[in-house]
């Protein structure tokens, strides 16, 4: 399942660290970051609980980028 969500990100080098921390999250198969387009573009792997994956994804992005918003 693939789903797209709205982010809030200030720079184009924090999108790429918010993909990296969505890609090693748990549950996710692939991630883009779009930062021109403010979206992330998230694929789960088969069976993921989608909500709790993404309160992971979400987690993850303010670790790495403390600014960063995803909006669930």
């Amino acid at each position: 399942m693939k789903k797209t969500y709205k982010i809030e990100v200030d720079c184009a080098n924090c999108a790429l660290k918010m993909e990296d921390a969505a890609k090693a999250t748990a549950g996710v198969a692939d991630a883009t970051v779009s930062f021109m387009t403010q979206k992330m573009k998230v694929e789960f792997d088969e069976g993921a609980d989608v909500d709790t994956v993404m309160k992971a994804v979400a987690k993850a992005c303010k670790k790495v980028e403390p600014d960063c918003e995803v909006f669930l």
